[in-house]
């Protein structure tokens, strides 16, 4: 990991040469995922929809593509694992529910919330978010794992589907 300091309002890192060099936004934006990490260790309660909603805009706010992830939880919806699980182009990501049962299974969660974001920036759910939610939603039950939500965030703002009842 590298290490970052701040000069004179611009944010600098350290490369593997001790020598610091001009902060690139995406430097920016993975030091902050890993402080996500760092705040939100294993075992952290995902029983608020709130708590939700704050880590998957920490983890997915202003990547430049679709990226689908999901937080797997025991039973009590406790942290166990977040996964990147599937990456995409500037408009979608092809979402393959059974990676998603096998993820879960390997963790032994008991339930997930699953995620993405719309680099376009609009929160609003596709026919196709709704469609893999239905087809996640039915796969994961087979195995007796509950999915509580899916959550897209689009820039800053973050919308559940849950919310809206479609889970």
């Amino acid at each position: 990991m590298s290490q970052a300091a701040e000069v004179e309002g611009r944010l600098y890192v350290r490369g593997q040469r001790c020598r610091y060099s001009p902060a690139t936004p995406q430097q920016i934006m993975k030091a902050a995922r890993e402080v996500v990490d760092k705040q939100m260790p294993r075992g952290t309660s995902f029983k608020d929809p709130k708590t939700a909603m704050e880590y998957f805009r920490e983890k997915l706010a202003g990547l430049e593509r679709e990226v689908f992830g999901a937080v797997f939880l025991d039973t009590r919806h406790r942290l166990i694992e977040w996964a990147e699980l599937f990456h995409g182009t500037i408009d979608g990501a092809e979402v393959h529910p059974r990676e998603v049962v096998r993820k879960a299974l390997s963790c032994n969660a008991a339930a997930v919330i699953v995620g993405h974001n719309h680099p376009s920036g609009d929160v609003e759910p596709s026919a196709a978010d709704r469609a893999v939610t239905v087809r996640l939603k039915q796969a994961l039950g087979l195995v007796d794992i509950r999915l509580l939500d899916h959550v897209i965030v689009g820039g800053t703002s973050t919308l559940t589907l849950a919310e809206r009842g479609w889970v």
